[in-house]
């Protein structure tokens, strides 16, 4: 069975809805807890690409240039991952993952993304079959102060919103990029809002309003994320021989 590796850096970044997808699609997943040390029951990056089919990097509390034990080597996985031509997903910290291993550069924003905020599918993103079906303009969740300032060499812009020009980016044959998080369900959205009271707060919102939101917003969203989720399962670890086919 092929086994895909989800990078995991926090309690509540899970694969999620991604991952429900892609076991209902007959893949393995093996979650690697980084952010909590061997000896007390997390994980390593794995040391090598053996019987890998894809790597996915969730977010999480952290930011790049950190000085986590573990982050130099998940980009140095990413990299190779990359090159390799296997599957690479990132989502929020992910996605800032593969920047760095790419060659990007990532930084801080003026003001932290969060909420549901509308992005906008640009023109490369409207004819690439893993945003097929999502509406040029939409609602996606976003909890995140850091950011792509530069994309890698060679990278293709998806995605944009007013407060992040990079929601989404795609650089070599199954390598996206996504800065949004389209992985949570409600009660994953109310947990992360709950233990993120400081980006919250510099972002000059209350717990409520993202709730209200989220009332507003979710049922569309779960929607469409769930045909995202689909849609990166379908493609992107499609084998490589049918998608060149």
């Amino acid at each position: 069975m092929a086994t895909i590796i989800v990078l995991q850096h926090g309690p509540r970044q899970t694969a999620g809805r991604l991952g429900m997808t892609l076991r209902d699609h007959g893949f393995r997943l093996d979650t690697r807890r980084l952010d909590i040390p061997p000896d007390q029951g997390g994980h390593n990056v794995p040391d090598d690409l053996d019987g890998v089919h894809g790597v996915i990097s969730m977010g999480g509390p952290q930011n790049v240039g950190e000085p986590h034990p573990w982050m130099a080597r998940e980009i140095e996985f990413i990299r190779a991952a990359h090159e390799a031509q296997l599957p690479v997903i990132g989502v929020c910290l992910g996605a800032q993952l593969i920047t760095a291993a790419l060659g990007g550069e990532v930084g801080k924003m003026d003001k932290p993304e969060v909420g549901f905020c509308p992005i906008d599918i640009q023109f490369m993103g409207q004819t690439d079959r893993i945003l097929a079906g999502l509406p040029w303009r939409h609602h996606q969740f976003q909890s995140h102060a850091y950011e792509t300032k530069t994309m890698p060499a060679g990278a293709m812009l998806l995605a944009s919103s007013d407060a992040c020009k990079v929601q989404a980016y795609c650089v070599g044959l199954r390598t996206y990029a996504f800065q949004f998080h389209f992985e949570f369900d409600r009660p994953g959205i109310d947990a992360v809002i709950k233990a993120q009271s400081n980006l919250l707060a510099e972002a000059n919102l209350e717990p409520a309003a993202i709730s209200e939101q989220a009332d507003k917003h979710y049922e569309s969203y779960a929607r469409l994320c769930d045909r995202l989720c689909l849609n990166i399962a379908s493609f992107a670890f499609a084998p490589t021989e049918l998608l060149r086919a």
